[in-house]
């Protein structure tokens, strides 16, 4: 642990962190049989101690600036026994499909920032060596500007929040806004923008960061848990500049459906919808076993959902299956496309089956009490989200734990590469503005706003360590450079 860190707080109970569910000690909270899961309720016990009122909980946060000063998250400077990127890379490919891992490496090869957008375990072993408040909130845990973007509520209004969860676990709230800084500085470093313009994007990010949080601690607990960053809201940040691109960009969100990805993906053969293959990212696995496995592991699916979505998705059948690549991080994980059909005929609905792994957290601040990963990530996404896909839950397929998802539901990401400096900046705010809204909900904002206070202390020490680790992200990505060049690892470009 750095100098200057404090311990890291533990909460009163985890399920405070964690949603409705308490894991149960012999495991009964994750799919146990192939057709066969439960998810009890906790036993009644008595309420937790009340909370102290707000200005207490203010002045401890700022009381903590004594033991950990704001200056001192400026600070980067790899340890010397820091771990090789490479090793950790290829730790994390144990689970994978090993066909599929040089697509990831040549993925990641593209540049410094799609290298850190794949190497999340790196950061996560360096964030762990960095100060710490001791505050907790729920974390993305890959809080880069790429798992950002728009979606469809249930009652079909575009939001603006994260989207990726596959590594949240409750954690410092220091380590998703450090990533997310960083990941402004790296990228903007790919735009070819100036030095200066990638730290006020970094500076920006934590500034709205700060300013939102100090509205969210005035803020009534439930008037938090309802708050949500809506399109029109996302669109009024942006300079004059920008707000015709994204504006844009928020229609043809609305276009990104289940019947938009069906016309990419899918075809009808003797009068039923079926999945094209376009290997290696497409693929069918003519394996009867696995076909057999993936129908109960949908058995254990629909088992994870409440009744009423329940009820909705029973009304449809399943028609086809294939493995599909996705993203960079990701890339190697078992993940599937489910085609669906409805009682209606004609009215499919396409389902993203992923498999779940251990946090990249996990080591550094302890293992998930979700014994199914699948479970750990839906929770997480549930808390953390202003609104969820309705159709989320999980499972197991076999060993691998499994979460379900809708593929595309007005989905958008902004176009990065496209942006002015200026409007890099104004999106800095608004993932900013998310991330907090999103910690404000799992954690206490009056400890965080107390802690990062009015003056821009944070917000300087924010982005020093995201050009810190900007550098440190090149010297990472060359090093995986000279591994491909060496033949320590094999990489497959252009996929």
């Amino acid at each position: 642990m750095a100098t200057g860190t404090v311990p890291l707080q533990k909460p009163v109970e985890i399920s405070y962190y964690l949603g409705r569910f308490s894991p149960r000690p012999n495991g009964s909270d994750v799919l146990n049989a192939p057709n066969q899961i439960t998810c009890e309720k906790r036993e009644p016990r008595p309420f937790a101690a009340p909370w102290p009122a707000p200005a207490e909980r203010l002045a401890t946060g700022k009381a903590r600036r004594q033991q950990v000063p704001r200056s001192s998250h400026a600070e980067w400077k790899p340890p010397a026994n820091r771990a090789d990127p490479i090793d950790l890379l290829t730790q994390s490919n144990q689970t994978r499909l090993t066909h599929l891992v040089p697509i990831r490496y040549g993925r990641m090869l593209d540049s410094p920032f799609a290298f850190l957008r794949g190497a999340a375990i790196v950061m996560a072993a360096d964030l762990a060596t960095t100060p710490v408040t001791g505050f907790r909130a729920q974390l993305c845990g890959d809080a880069h500007l790429r798992n950002f973007g728009v979606y469809a509520s249930p009652e079909r209004h575009l939001l603006f929040d994260i989207n990726d969860f596959d590594e949240t676990l409750p954690g410092p709230w220091e380590w998703d806004l450090k990533r997310l800084a960083t990941s402004f500085y790296v990228a903007g470093r790919r735009n070819g923008f100036r030095e200066s313009d990638c730290e006020e994007a970094a500076r920006s990010c934590g500034r709205f960061y700060r300013r939102r949080m100090r509205e969210y601690r005035d803020m009534s607990v439930l008037d938090v848990w309802y708050s949500r960053v809506d399109a029109e809201s996302a669109l009024a940040i942006f300079r004059q500049s920008g707000r015709k691109d994204l504006a844009r960009q928020l229609n043809r969100a609305r276009q990104n459906n289940t019947l938009q990805a069906l016309t990419r993906i899918a075809t009808v053969v003797d009068g039923r919808f079926q999945l094209v293959e376009h290997p290696p990212i497409l693929t069918h696995i003519h394996d009867d076993s696995l076909g057999e496995s993936l129908r109960a592991l949908f058995r254990g699916y629909l088992a994870s959902l409440q009744d009423d979505r329940r009820q909705l998705v029973e009304r449809y059948r399943f028609l086809d299956f294939a493995l599909k690549v996705v993203g960079i991080g990701s890339v190697g994980t078992r993940c599937f496309v489910v085609l669906l059909d409805s009682s209606h005929h004609d009215d499919p609905l396409l389902l993203q089956v992923k498999q779940a792994q251990e946090s990249v957290l996990e080591p550094y601040i302890g293992h998930s009490p979700y014994r199914n990963h699948g479970h750990r990530v839906v929770c997480g996404q549930r808390i953390m989200q202003a609104a969820s896909d309705i159709f989320l839950g999980w499972a197991s397929l076999g060993e691998h734990n499994c979460y379900f998802r809708i593929l595309r539901d007005m989905k958008g990401a902004a176009e990065i590469e496209r942006m002015s400096p200026d409007d890099f900046c104004d999106y800095a705010e608004l993932c900013g503005w998310a991330l907090a809204r999103a910690h404000a909900r799992s954690g206490d904002a009056c400890l965080i706003a107390g802690y990062l206070g009015k003056a821009e202390a944070f917000d300087d020490a924010l982005a020093q360590f995201a050009k810190a680790y900007a550098d440190q992200t090149e010297q990472d990505y060359q090093a995986l450079v000279a591994a491909v060049k060496s033949g320590r690892i094999v990489a497959e470009t252009g996929v």
